[in-house]
């Protein structure tokens, strides 16, 4: 499965708990959100500390911020947004992705302990089983 194609799969499925997901699709979505996310997230935080110069006066200091800081926390905010958009496709697709190695979607839930995220990495990284209690493997292409 390509890339455009993975998200293009996980966006149509955006709720769906049931069924597996490849490692590809998998995979390909945590990037797809990695560029769609945590990119002008970072560049939005880099423009609002380069933006924001202090000048300092007798009574202490003030911070003013340019219009570069102010298209930063912008950029924050739609980043924000879009995150709060993909929470449910990405709980959707981590679960049918555990259900591909055949165990159940409420392992996600080891992502609320210390050291559970390991875990679930080490799930998501191994290859997907040929048939199990979720179904048939998903299509290769």
């Amino acid at each position: 499965m390509g890339f455009g194609q993975a998200i293009g799969h996980c966006l149509k499925n955006y709720a769906t708990f049931s069924g597996r997901a490849s490692r590809s699709e998998y995979w390909f979505f945590f990037l797809f959100n990695m560029l769609v996310v945590a990119l002008p997230a970072s560049i939005g935080a880099g423009l609002v500390v380069g933006g924001t110069t202090t000048t300092t006066t007798v009574d202490g200091s003030t911070s003013e911020m340019s219009a570069v800081a102010v298209f930063g926390f912008i950029l924050i905010l739609v980043a924000i947004l879009i995150s709060l958009g993909l929470v449910i496709p990405n709980l959707a697709v981590g679960c049918r992705r555990l259900h591909d190695r055949g165990t159940s979607g409420w392992l996600q839930l080891l992502q609320l302990v210390p050291c559970g995220s390991i875990v679930l990495l080490i799930f998501w990284l191994l290859p997907s089983q040929s048939a199990n209690a979720y179904g048939e493997g998903p299509a290769k292409a």
